[in-house]
């Protein structure tokens, strides 16, 4: 089985990813991306196994958003790819929407959920977002449609919250609501940006127990600059630097690289 070869950032030693891209859920294959001619991603390469849990750190400016923006297709590479299923999909032929459709979703570090519909409504509308707003709400679930979303609001830990409206909610829980959002379209892939940004303590528990317990059945990946939260949930963290992969292992590996802790850990302590 062949290796992806990662391309670290200056002055790192080059090393190999573990896992192959043929059985990966998602390969960032050598993209770089620039804008008007600076280089925000350089030579970047990612695998993601499968059911995975991966964090992703790194200091402001390291790449971490346009890293999701190529892969959800809202930014194009300048060059390099990411394929879907080892080689068999190529994401950066496919639009947003399309991406969206093949079971890759992205949450936002601001939860955007509809704040005068109910915790209920807002994962209607989310399992029949392709029929529209209107038709979502008018229209009667279906059995099975009623026990998925009572699935989910046991996994978000909103049962009790299904009548409220959305806009009532903590910020904690329209975070929890958003990440329900996106498993009523069953995800393969979840991308979460800063979950735990603004969260009391007991929500930020909350939440790295939602998350760990959403691995294995999804791949998800986090960006998140908490690192007791990272330390809380990481198996995998993969650290960004100038555009690059600069190191990846698990927290102790990552923790205990010197240049790690020159470029990021010693700022973000």
């Amino acid at each position: 089985m062949s290796e992806a070869v990662a391309t670290p950032a200056h002055g790192a030693a080059p090393y190999k990813l573990e896992v192959g891209w043929e059985r990966s859920i998602l390969f960032v294959d050598d993209v770089s991306v620039s804008f008007d001619g600076f280089l925000a991603i350089k030579h970047l390469s990612l695998t993601l196994e499968p059911g995975e849990l991966r964090c992703i750190i790194g200091p402001n400016g390291a790449g971490k958003t346009t890293m999701l923006d190529v892969i959800t297709g809202k930014t194009r590479p300048t060059s390099g790819r990411v394929y879907m299923h080892g080689q068999r999909i190529d994401l950066t032929s496919r639009s947003e929407v399309q991406i969206a459709r093949l079971g890759i979703g992205r949450k936002f570090q601001r939860p955007t959920v509809f704040p005068s519909h109910t915790v209920l409504e807002n994962l209607e509308l989310a399992l029949s977002a392709p029929k529209g707003v209107f038709q979502s709400l008018v229209r009667k679930l279906s059995g099975e449609d009623a026990a998925k979303i009572e699935r989910i609001l046991g996994t978000i830990g909103l049962k009790s919250e299904a009548g409220r409206l959305a806009g009532l909610l903590s910020h904690g829980q329209k975070q929890w609501l958003e990440i329900g959002m996106l498993l009523a379209q069953d995800p393969k892939v979840l991308l979460v940006d800063e979950p735990v940004a603004g969260m009391t303590h007991q929500e930020v528990e909350s939440t790295a127990e939602l998350l760990r317990s959403l691995a294995g059945e999804h791949t998800v990946v986090v960006i998140e600059h908490d690192m007791e939260f990272v330390r809380s949930i990481a198996k995998r963290v993969t650290v960004l630097h100038e555009g690059s992969v600069l190191a990846e292992g698990s927290m102790d590996q990552v923790q205990a690289n010197p240049r790690v802790s020159e470029v990021y850990l010693g700022e973000a302590a």
